[in-house]
């Protein structure tokens, strides 16, 4: 028997959080031959779907409501939608969600459709992922969860969640090597056009600003010269002298209302510096290391990986505006 896969579409729902994965499990059905997946779009209330894009929905069936498939659920996933952080489902949706992820074989996410699941309570003491924007935001709402902010998707027991729009295609793809096997899923990704194994994890696309100044006004002070100056030492002692203080104080203070070492927060200055260059210039690896502070081409490259998870190149492949990131990369780092 065909598995169902039902996608529960909250209102205002990010379309291609729907869309996306249904087209990889369609596909999946054609490279397999057969209908593997009997695919479902569930409503929270009656009535056409109105995306966050404007386009509506024809849903099969109510959360909650009369005319409830009778089959066993196998894979039940909620999208998510902007506003998904302050949505109040109805209590009789938070019901059927909690019994059908019961039964299910696996249940999950894509992108904020996490929160709804947390208000469930099928998150709690759980290991996942969210769009790297609301990782902060699903902390607060569920803070027993332990959410891995850089993955693309993340498997968990039974639960299955993936993070911003696009990774909802590949956690698709996961579902459908897990089903079907490594070769079909290929052909998948292979006719869909996508990376059957995206590089990297998805801070390399964040924008969420984690050297904005913060702390006191004396610190935000510093963290402002800083990132106006990414290339030159910046060692503790040097800081804090620029607002007077020892540099042991200086390194508590700052540790405990920036909420990282001064050397960890330098180290992702000159990320961000570099990552303004890679995706503006074309100039090589060894000078934007030097521009940045990095002591070399394989200090940055290192640096690089930790924070984005590619290297620079890669990076620059992907993101730069220039000749280079249309063509073959040429440097190693």
């Amino acid at each position: 028997m065909p598995k169902i896969v039902a996608i529960l579409a909250l209102p205002g729902v990010q379309l291609l959080d729907v869309s996306g994965p249904l087209d990889v499990f369609a596909q999946a059905n054609t490279e397999a031959g057969r209908t593997v997946y009997d695919l479902r779009v569930i409503a929270c209330r009656a009535g056409p779907i109105r995306s966050s894009s404007g386009v509506r929905l024809l849903p099969d069936e109510v959360a909650g409501q009369g005319g409830q498939a009778r089959e066993r659920i196998d894979t039940l996933l909620v999208a998510g939608a902007p506003d998904a952080a302050t949505l109040q489902l109805a209590p009789r949706v938070l019901d059927w969600l909690r019994a059908t992820a019961a039964r299910a074989r696996r249940y999950g996410s894509v992108c904020t459709g996490a929160f709804a699941l947390a208000a469930s309570g099928l998150l709690d003491k759980r290991r996942l992922t969210t769009h790297w924007a609301a990782v902060e935001a699903l902390a607060q709402a569920c803070p027993t969860v332990s959410i891995e902010p850089d993955s693309l998707y993340v498997r968990d027991g039974k639960l299955r969640t993936a993070a911003g729009v696009t990774a909802g295609l590949d956690l698709a793809l996961a579902l459908v090597e897990e089903d079907l096997g490594r070769e079909i899923a290929m052909r998948v990704a292979s006719q869909l056009v996508m990376f059957f194994k995206r590089p990297g994890g998805q801070l390399q696309f964040s924008r969420k600003g984690e050297t904005r100044p913060a702390g006191r006004s004396a610190l935000q002070e510093v963290q402002r010269w800083v990132a106006a100056n990414p290339a030159l030492a910046h060692r503790v002692p040097e800081l804090a002298a620029r607002v007077g203080l020892s540099p042991r104080h200086f390194a508590r203070l700052f540790q405990s209302e920036v909420g990282i070492t001064p050397a960890a927060w330098v180290e992702a200055v000159r990320v961000d510096a570099a990552r303004e260059l890679l995706e503006t210039g074309g100039e090589p690896p060894k000078r934007v290391a030097d521009r940045c502070g990095f002591a070399n081409a394989d200090t940055l490259r290192r640096a690089f990986i930790k924070h984005m998870g590619v290297t620079p190149t890669q990076y620059r492949r992907r993101f730069g505006g220039g000749a280079e990131a249309n063509g073959p990369a040429r440097e190693r780092n």
